[in-house]
């Protein structure tokens, strides 16, 4: 089966969180261990396989194109696309329809780092629409996206920040696969009761299209790097 061989990565926002420490760089572009968080993202897909990459950009765009170029420095070829309206993740993904033409590929977010060695089942789609990464819950569930799943590891159900207790142990750790049927599903979406377009929304609605949506545990370690505690924690 072939593998997939183009990647989108979403870097256009400031990360309010993160307080100073962005004042002159996107939050993808902060150091962990001495490199930039994007690429440790480019690097690992890079060895898995991944030979094209298309790099969402907005805030403080030009630290992201000065730093990657045109991606010969790291063996790849890497494009970019500017994010002009911050209205969510779900329309974000439509910037990405001209790269992925019919082509599948590797979607993440800027600010998420897990173990190289999970990029090598995310550039095997075999016969699926997409796959979900997730992680067991590790008590995140009130931060993100609970995956409710079937006996075969497939996604039926996709929670954003469930209310009360959550209804499946899997947390949706914002790496996919997808194949371009998902653009018939981003162009669909509502404005969700956050005044956001929803990428999970899109997600859940493949899925529940009869599609084969399949579900995809990450091993060893995951970070959201969403804060400054977590950052220090990484760098310690």
């Amino acid at each position: 089966m072939s593998k997939i061989t183009k990647a989108v990565l979403l870097a256009a926002g400031k990360g309010t969180r993160m307080k100073d420490l962005t004042n002159d760089v996107p939050k993808p572009m902060l150091h962990v261990r001495e490199k930039p968080i994007l690429q440790h993202i480019v690097e690992g897909l890079a060895a898995a396989g991944v030979t094209d990459f298309l790099i969402v950009v907005g805030y403080r765009a030009e630290v992201v194109k000065e730093h990657f170029g045109d991606g010969s420095r790291f063996g790849v070829s890497v494009r970019y696309v500017t994010q002009v309206v911050q209205d969510g993740t779900g329309r974000v993904v439509e910037l990405a329809k001209d790269f992925a033409g019919a082509d599948p590929f590797v979607l993440s977010y800027g600010d998420i780092l897990i173990d190289a060695e999970n990029y090598r089942k995310l550039v095997a789609l075999d016969s699926a629409e997409a796959l979900v990464s997730v992680k067991h819950n590790e008590g995140e569930m009130a931060k993100g996206g609970c995956v409710v799943v079937n006996e075969r590891f497939e996604l039926t159900d996709l929670i954003e920040k469930p209310a009360g207790r959550a209804p499946s142990p899997w947390y949706n750790a914002g790496v996919y696969s997808f194949r371009p049927s998902i653009f018939e599903f981003t162009a669909k979406l509502k404005l969700s009761p956050r005044g956001e377009y929803e990428l999970t929304d899109a997600i859940r609605d493949l899925a529940q299209s009869g599609r084969t949506v399949r579900v995809i545990e990450l091993t060893g370690n995951w970070a959201d790097v969403r804060d400054p505690e977590v950052l220090a924690a990484l760098n310690q």
